[in-house]
């Protein structure tokens, strides 16, 4: 019974992502066409995860370990355990800011549309393919967008999930750029939604999310990059349930 309900609860969710989406969509095209517009895009996608986030009873709770400043220009990396984890940082972000994520999103059909314009898409199989999205990452970076990335690469098949190895890029790009990196503890919304929900449906609740103090990259050089990894890998993991 209790998967069941989580199942209808899991479809539910999706009417309204879907619903959502489609209510927005006019607005993400008009707004995904010019880069100036990226900010407003993100307004919208704030609003859109928020009012999905209210009727399925999805609700995200924030700790921030120190008061992150509005227009400073951040990298946050965060563990990555279920879909709800591109809703959280679209609620937490401000301002201009992108996700890194895998090429199949591109023909994903709600988050295709961010991932042929702001978002970024990578083929981590493919050092050419991720050498031209980092670059890219660090060219927007220098225009001041914030970028998001989950460092594991994917969704571990692992239930209940482990945090996994890191790869290096985000943390060389910190380093190349001199951005404060902020490592991010999704700690519970396996619980309420693990990877996309196909295998064990969802339940409304709070997903708690500790943010950690930004590390300043400012003092560090290249060589710095596999230190910078391990600290903000035990950073999440000090976090997670």
């Amino acid at each position: 019974m209790t998967n069941f309900l989580r199942q209808v609860h899991r479809i539910w969710f999706l009417f309204w992502i879907l619903f959502f989406f489609a209510l927005f969509y006019p607005l993400y095209y008009i707004t995904s066409r010019n880069e100036k517009y990226y900010g407003i895009l993100n307004f919208f996608r704030k609003a859109n995860s928020f009012l999905c986030s209210l009727f399925s009873g999805v609700f995200f709770r924030y700790h921030y370990e120190e008061k992150l400043i509005p227009k400073q220009t951040y990298i946050y990396c965060a563990n990555h355990t279920s879909n709800l984890d591109i809703m959280i940082f679209c609620i937490m972000g401000h301002g201009k800011f992108h996700f890194m994520g895998k090429d199949e999103l591109l023909n994903n059909p709600v988050l295709g549309i961010f991932f042929k314009t702001i978002d970024i898409s990578v083929n981590r199989d493919s050092k050419i393919s991720a050498f031209k999205a980092f670059k890219k990452a660090g060219e927007n970076l220098e225009k001041g967008m914030s970028l998001v990335i989950f460092p594991e690469g994917k969704i571990d098949d692992h239930y209940p999930p482990k945090l996994g190895e890191f790869k290096n890029g985000p943390f060389r790009l910190a380093i190349d750029k001199n951005i404060p990196l902020v490592p991010v503890s999704i700690t519970n919304v396996w619980k309420i939604n693990w990877d996309d929900g196909a295998k064990y449906g969802s339940k409304p609740g709070i997903c708690d999310i500790y943010v950690h103090k930004p590390i300043n990259t400012s003092t560090l050089a290249d060589v710095d990059s596999d230190v910078l990894k391990e600290r903000a890998h035990s950073l999440i993991e000090s976090k997670l349930i």
